[in-house]
């Protein structure tokens, strides 16, 4: 892991596929965007935020997934910091029982396994009328873009430098991305939208990217969520559970699955997509001998 400088105040961590942003309040006292994975990443963020010497002083986090909050509650117990988060998606991590809500999919037990410690204590939260927010005496510019997370933010620093979050992902990570993930597609793709009107000096895409200019990125990455949609609509045929579905996805897409969690996440990651072909009006779900089945638009 390294440090690298973006502009002004404004850096980022540089963690594998992964950039975590932090400004620079003085030499000391740092306030970050995201905390990045506990696996993996949390030894590495330790030991660059010891070998500058900086205290983490607040976090602002963009959405609670957890490879954004992984590290909430560990900073929090080690600087006393003030965590900042979307109302909702501080809601969803304040306990396990509301993160089983989020994770349907997985038992209680489950969750608590492997997502506990995406359990945090939210100070300050966002609402959806904010369009700002002043965290230690600094102010940050808030963008709503809900739809990879119900409630994810965009996050702009003092410098002009946009935090974009997940709203959008890098040409490598579309590259080696076999069904990238999104709550409520029909959502997500809106909020790709508006970041046509976002105009800032520099741009970091969570996974991974700085850009001075992002206009094209935004146009592949809504052509890449659409033909992905494309691609699992064309492998509807007849009336199919959305298990059928599923089981057909994995097979052509190739998609490797090497134990049940991975299962429930590309199951919950196809979900996203399917409704979006229903709202689209592309199929419907109709009753079929007491399972509910999708099939194709008659046009």
């Amino acid at each position: 892991m390294e440090i690298k400088k973006i502009k002004g105040n404004t850096f980022c961590i540089t963690a594998g596929m992964t950039y975590i942003p932090f400004y620079k309040i003085n030499e000391k006292e740092i306030i970050m965007l995201d905390s990045g994975w506990a696996k993996g990443q949390r030894q590495g963020i330790d030991e660059l935020l010891e070998k500058n010497n900086f205290k983490v002083v607040a976090i602002i986090c963009s959405h609670a997934h957890v490879d954004h909050i992984g590290n909430n509650t560990f900073l929090k117990n080690k600087f006393s910091c003030i965590i900042a988060m979307p109302a909702y998606e501080a809601l969803v991590c304040s306990s396990v029982i509301n993160l089983k809500l989020y994770y349907s999919n997985q038992t209680l037990s489950d969750v608590a396994l492997h997502f506990g410690h995406m359990v945090c204590q939210t100070d300050m939260m966002i609402y959806d009328n904010q369009n700002s927010i002043y965290v230690c005496g600094v102010e940050f510019k808030i963008l709503h873009t809900p739809g990879h997370s119900p409630a994810h933010i965009c996050i702009t620093t003092p410098d002009d430098v946009a935090y974009i979050g997940d709203t959008l992902i890098s040409h490598e990570v579309m590259n080696g991305s076999k069904m990238p993930y999104a709550y409520i597609l029909t959502e997500d793709l809106l909020s790709k939208s508006k970041l046509y009107d976002l105009k800032c000096s520099k741009y970091i895409v969570a996974h991974k990217g700085i850009y001075n200019e992002i206009t094209g990125l935004i146009t592949d990455n809504i052509n890449f969520y659409k033909n992905k949609a494309k691609a699992i609509y064309i492998l509807i045929v007849g009336s199919m559970t959305m298990q059928d579905i599923l089981k057909t996805v994995i097979e052509n897409f190739n998609i490797n699955i090497s134990n049940r969690y991975k299962y429930t996440l590309i199951e919950r990651m196809l979900r996203s997509y399917v409704e979006y072909l229903n709202e689209t009006g592309l199929i419907v779900l109709n009753m079929d001998n007491g399972f509910l089945k999708y099939s194709k638009v008659n046009v």
